[in-house]
């Protein structure tokens, strides 16, 4: 058994380790979290969603698996495509998507009953498509020329998903730009990319879904007169978990709390396991960052490392502005804690982010015992 998982289960251990403890905290939460939902739906059969929320689990690290065992180079080849196909997809989901909660997210898959987010193919087309042309014009990048073709693929994609979700967008953004300033592109051209991200979200703002939605929480976040029911449930939840919480399942928020199983599982996790363990969390999520940030620096190959940071702040970013808005340090927005939110094709794509990151990792550590 212990030669086939070291045959088998190769790249950086602790990542695999913090995938894992992250699945089973989420699969407990989430178990807790759907009683309503179960009630609502399914007569009261929590193990609906407990099963459901397994099985996706179990595919996303089977696509974390086979992901880790592909040689990272090829991803570069049909990172294009991706980009190419999430534009139509992005666009006809902001016309004809599922709606809900006033956004027009997803693509509904009829014959498994699934919703689809092109967002996350999107996402991780782009950190791909960035990363391996960083990488190959390293030596040509102070030249504003070189940069015009990623610059208009931020635009366009962060356009394309601000219709419908703007803070997706914004924290694709942000990886976006943190990706080129470790790429070492000049600040006066990251000015200009901010810019012109700045310019697809204005666009969004007049033109897309959310556009009033998002304005309105900011200017509630700003003013603190008004405190949305969630939030107002989810600092209910926080502020009674005390250090060590009332213990699995006792949560009384998660009957009142929106989205409780989703975007605000933090807060639930919280109230039934404590602030000690909201706080490993979030330390989980930062050694998730430094891990992806070594293999960064470890990495020979300049499009490998650029590959790891970037999928690596991905991942922590959109975790650490979950976090933030359930303890009321940003507005509300409806990004998903990766790996413990319930969730549909998003665990898939999370799986596959964090076996690429592993592929990396694995490489160098083949190119290491060669050298």
């Amino acid at each position: 058994m212990v030669n086939w998982i070291k045959d088998n289960i190769q790249g950086d251990k602790i990542i695999w380790i913090i995938a894992i403890v992250l699945s089973v905290i989420g699969l407990l939460s989430v178990y807790s979290a759907t009683s309503l939902l179960a009630l609502q739906n399914k007569g009261g059969n929590t193990e609906f969603y407990l099963v459901k929320h397994f099985v996706l689990i179990s595919f996303s690290f089977i696509a974390m698996w086979f992901s880790h065992r592909v040689d990272y180079k090829y991803f570069s080849r049909i990172s294009l495509i991706g980009l190419y196909i999430s534009v139509p997809l992005l666009i006809f989901t902001y016309k004809f998507g599922v709606n809900i909660n006033e956004a027009s997210r997803w693509i509904s898959i009829p014959i498994i009953n699934m919703a689809f987010q092109p967002s996350d193919l999107a996402k991780l087309s782009l950190i791909i498509y960035l990363s391996s042309f960083l990488a190959k014009k390293q030596y040509d990048l102070d030249n504003i020329k070189t940069l015009f073709m990623p610059f208009l693929w931020i635009g366009l994609i962060c356009l394309c998903i601000a219709l419908t979700n703007l803070s997706t967008a914004l924290i694709l953004g942000a990886t976006s730009i943190l990706l080129m300033f470790i790429s070492r592109v000049k600040i006066s051209h990251l000015s200009l990319l901010i810019l012109f991200i700045l310019f697809s979200g204005g666009i969004a703002l007049l033109t897309g879904q959310r556009g009033y939605t998002a304005l309105s929480r900011v200017e509630d976040f700003i003013n603190k007169k008004n405190i949305p029911y969630q939030l107002e449930q989810a600092y209910i939840a926080v502020s009674t978990g005390g250090l060590f919480g009332k213990g699995p399942g006792n949560s009384n928020q998660k009957n009142f709390l929106p989205q409780s199983s989703s975007d605000f599982i933090y807060a639930i996790i919280v109230e039934e396991y404590g602030f000690l363990m909201g706080i490993s969390i979030l330390i989980l999520y930062l050694i998730l960052l430094y891990r992806g940030m070594k293999i960064f620096i470890d990495s020979e190959r300049p499009f490998g490392g650029l590959l790891s940071a970037g999928l690596s702040f991905a991942l922590v970013i959109q975790a650490i502005t979950n976090m933030c808005v359930v303890v009321g340090l940003l507005p509300v927005t409806g990004v998903t804690l990766p790996l413990i939110s319930m969730g549909g094709t998003s665990q898939l794509f999370t799986g596959i982010t964090l076996g690429i990151i592993l592929s990396v990792s694995r490489q160098n550590n083949f190119e290491k015992s060669y050298a």
